[in-house]
């Protein structure tokens, strides 16, 4: 039971322990989304227009770097 308790009351403190971000570092949030959601919407511009997908898809990876993750700036999905 003692041991029981024990991991009981570390899980319920842990949300006590966790760092959360700032006013500074919640605005980065913000405008780091706001720049990937610009840089998505000129991709589905850039596809709807006819170009492409890979040619569309590699402009974005180039706009991306720095910013986003990965091949795709971030975003997978299913093809």
């Amino acid at each position: 039971m003692k041991n029981f308790l024990f991991v009981a009351g570390i899980a319920l403190s842990a949300p006590l322990f966790a760092q959360s971000h700032g006013d500074k570092e919640a605005k980065e949030d913000v405008k780091r989304h706001r720049a990937l959601a610009q840089l998505h919407e000129a991709a589905a511009r850039c596809i709807e227009s006819g170009k492409p997908a890979k040619d569309c898809h590699e402009q974005l990876r180039k706009d991306c770097k720095g910013l986003g993750i990965g091949k795709y700036c971030g975003m997978r999905h299913q093809h």
